[in-house]
């Protein structure tokens, strides 16, 4: 028996159908804004990321796995915000007639999506952590443990992002009519994700922490630095100890 609309904008069992990315659902979802749906949407997002965030600072310390559970979907809700905006813009640049609604609604179902994903994974970072030495010991921070264990995050956190922009090919190709098109703005649209998601992370850092520091739900310099240097900086350590 068919469900009704307002049943189905609660119903969990379409989120399997947006992890496969069936692209005349995903097409249908995106046509209207529907409140019941999105805040089904903002659900997952928050309690995917912040599972996965409580397994990424629990490492450090119980309190630094409350504050990176608040915060890592605080950055995903802030980065969703962000590129609702950009790629509003940058779609109709590239060819696609795609209203700042549509493109809201793609850009949710993509970041839920993501949050799914890692979701999923925070057994596994939760096994990572359990089974490495605990971070205030000299163990950990003199050999390469901590190193991997970042770049652990950074790759998943990747692959859970580009796997989500991935599953929008199928959508933008229907609105577009164009698979060179549809991958195009899917290319620009993760270039943003990246850019605005990774800084924010770096702003509003720490999220595993350190012993060496207090631990603290901010730093006192936010906005010294950068991501990208962080990330060369703890490859060039695990590789070249």
């Amino acid at each position: 028996m068919q469900m009704s609309a307002t049943y189905a904008n609660f119903d969990l069992r379409q989120i399997p159908v947006l992890l496969r990315g069936h692209p005349e659902s995903l097409d249908a979802w995106a046509q209207r804004w529907e409140t019941k749906r999105v805040l089904l949407y903002v659900v997952v997002i928050v309690v995917g990321t912040g599972v996965y965030g409580a397994a990424m600072g629990c490492w450090r310390a119980p309190l630094q796995a409350i504050y990176t559970g608040i915060k890592f979907p605080l950055i995903v809700l802030l980065t969703t915000l962000g590129n609702a905006f950009l790629n509003g813009m940058l779609a109709p640049l590239l060819g696609l007639n795609l209203s700042f609604r549509q493109s809201s609604v793609a850009i949710l179902m993509s970041f839920t999506i993501a949050a799914a994903i890692l979701g999923a994974f925070s057994p596994l970072i939760f096994f990572l952590v359990w089974n490495a030495p605990p971070l205030s010991s000299r163990a950990a921070m003199s050999s390469a443990t901590y190193q991997f264990i970042l770049l652990s995050h950074v790759a998943l956190i990747a692959f859970a992002g580009v796997t989500a922009n991935v599953r929008l090919v199928q959508l933008l190709q229907r609105l577009s009519g164009s698979g060179i098109l549809a991958r195009k703005i899917l290319f620009a649209w993760l270039a943003g994700n990246l850019f605005l998601g990774s800084q924010l992370s770096w702003n509003l850092r720490p999220f595993v922490g350190s012993p060496n520091l207090p631990l603290e739900f901010l730093r006192p310099n936010p906005f010294q630095g950068n991501f990208y240097e962080s990330v060369v900086q703890a490859a060039r350590h695990l590789l070249f100890p």
